[in-house]
């Protein structure tokens, strides 16, 4: 039986999260991420790694059908969930924004402004801190088009490069926080499994210490 369950998000985190994990010892042989199976165990049957999309990674682990997960701040913030956060992974780095074609100052003028997300609760707390008034359109594809279409004044979204902004004729108006990858350890296991999770905790940041000094 595998000391600890691991759900790692899948997508744009996965592959920087396996390589952090393989860097502390913690390593899925290649013939089992071919086989696409959504369960699987490291080479030494220590820990199990489930696969699922980057929002149901905190709710795998705050419900304790994981006992650790990797995912985005991003994902963390929007979710809210009761979870502990031990370790920046520093892997996945990006930034929540807001971005319009207008300026800011036009942005201050609008009165009701059109807010595109797929972060409802990161827009809303954000926009809710300022005092102004917005109305959300929560879409789960692609918000760059949305103030193009006349659907939205502005979005808020993560970005990496800006160049999918540049591309639709927007601009960062905001940055509402940082985001990079972080390890999160539901409650119980924590204390359950104290020494399964710290050992984990300790080669990690000791993976990553060796590799700031290299």
């Amino acid at each position: 039986m595998p000391e600890l369950t691991i759900a790692v998000a899948k997508g744009r985190l996965q592959d920087a999260a396996l390589a952090r994990l393989a860097c502390a010892g913690v390593i899925v042989s290649e013939a089992a991420l071919a086989s696409r199976r959504l369960a699987v165990a490291d080479e030494t049957g220590l820990f199990k790694f489930i696969f699922v999309k980057p929002a149901d990674v905190p709710v795998y682990v705050e419900h304790g059908i994981a006992d650790c997960g990797v995912v985005g701040r991003d994902v963390l913030l929007e979710s809210a969930a009761d979870l502990l956060q031990p370790l920046d992974l520093k892997i996945g780095r990006c930034r929540i924004v807001v971005a319009s074609p207008h300026a800011k100052t036009e942005m201050n003028s609008f009165g009701m402004l059109r807010v595109a997300t797929k972060y409802p609760r990161i827009a809303a707390e954000h926009f809710g801190a300022r005092g102004l008034p917005i109305e959300i359109i929560e879409l789960s594809g692609s918000v760059e088009l949305a103030p193009a279409l006349g659907l939205s004044d502005c979005i808020v979204d993560v970005v990496e490069t800006g160049r999918t902004l540049a591309e639709n004729n927007l601009s960062i108006v905001e940055v509402i926080c940082e985001s990079t990858g972080r390890l999160v350890v539901n409650r119980a296991s924590y204390q359950l499994k104290a020494k399964s999770v710290a050992n984990l905790i300790d080669a990690l940041s000791e993976s990553m210490s060796q590799e700031a000094k290299a």
